[in-house]
């Protein structure tokens, strides 16, 4: 299975996903730090002006920790652009991720064209995240180095499909880097990924609850309290289904009973009239939450993930 050269010395085979309002420079220089991928949204950092600002950020801090760490290098990064005509920020946050050469741009939506040749001219790698074979499909048509299967349990926007249909399917079509996403919190989970074929497992959910993250405190206790009962996929809150919180929906005053079932009109737009929104007041998981039971640092995470992943391995080779 294909893994790009600057990923080999990962010290587990794990990409951080980038969280709206959660991923920021300190969770994402504590990931690379760590041994695994850390990445963020553009649209996190704010004003867009903000953004070079947290690329130099992340660069500054992986530099310190290599330099107060002989021997040892930090894993690369990842912006993820939203590439869509409604994300007017587009233009700017691609112009500032290539200016940058940042390492690793994961793209979200639709197919992202020119962003790849213009990242693979300084080196750089283009991974797209996507939930069904025909957006997968456009994506290796684009050239991209790696696809992200966002699957069924994933937190966030996530697909339907089982990643036992989905992930075969995919690898017939693609030769390049696949990245498993939902419901991954467990060093077991990883291990479970790579044997199903991807080469590097996508948590998201996992970092939430981690000391480094954005996430409130609040949020961090709710995922820690949760089941997999918990989450509730709808496209309510912005006409994509997603995954949610359902503590965070009662919160909100809203009762699930009434909320829009996947493949519903795309009518059912943001609730932002009415005050509640999706990310801020509702909050995003995956259906991994019951996995998840304390608030550690990433390096702690990262050193259990890695003691689990190695525990399982012998468990099932023996």
């Amino acid at each position: 299975m294909p893994v790009p050269a600057s990923l080999a010395g990962l010290t587990i085979p794990v990409v951080g996903a980038p969280m709206f309002l959660v991923s920021g420079p300190d969770l994402v220089i504590a990931q690379c730090s760590a041994g695994v991928v850390g990445s963020f949204p553009s649209l996190n950092a704010r004003p867009e002006s903000a953004l070079a600002d947290w690329i130099a950020q992340i660069r500054d801090g992986l530099a310190r920790f290599e330099a107060a760490h002989p021997g040892r290098r930090a894993a690369p990064f990842a912006v993820n652009l939203i590439v869509n005509k409604a994300n007017a920020r587009l233009s700017h946050d691609t112009e500032a991720c290539l200016r940058a050469k940042v390492p690793i741009i994961i793209t979200s939506l639709q197919a992202p064209g020119e962003i790849v040749p213009a990242a693979h001219a300084y080196g750089g790698l283009v991974f797209h995240d996507v939930t069904t074979v025909r957006h997968a499909e456009k994506a290796a048509e684009a050239g991209v180095d790696g696809i992200v299967l966002v699957c069924a349990g994933a937190g966030g926007h996530a697909g339907a499909m089982s990643p036992f249909a989905l992930l075969p399917e995919v690898r017939r079509v693609f030769p390049g880097t696949i990245l498993l996403a939902g419901a991954i919190s467990t060093g077991r989970g990883i291990l479970a990924a790579r044997a199903l074929g991807a080469d590097l497992a996508y948590l998201g959910t996992r970092f939430i609850a981690t000391r480094e993250s954005l996430a409130s405190d609040a949020y961090k206790r709710m995922i820690v309290e949760a089941a997999a009962k918990d989450v509730v996929y709808t496209p309510e809150f912005t006409g994509v289904a997603g995954n949610y919180l359902l503590p965070s929906i009662l919160a909100a005053g809203l009762d699930p009973a009434t909320l829009a079932l996947p493949g519903a009109s795309k009518e059912y737009r943001s609730r932002e009239k009415s005050g509640v929104s999706a990310w801020r007041d509702i909050w995003s998981a995956g259906q991994g939450v019951g996995s998840i039971e304390d608030v550690p640092t990433v390096a702690a995470l990262v050193d259990r993930l890695a003691a689990e992943f190695a525990a399982a391995r012998s468990d099932v080779c023996g």
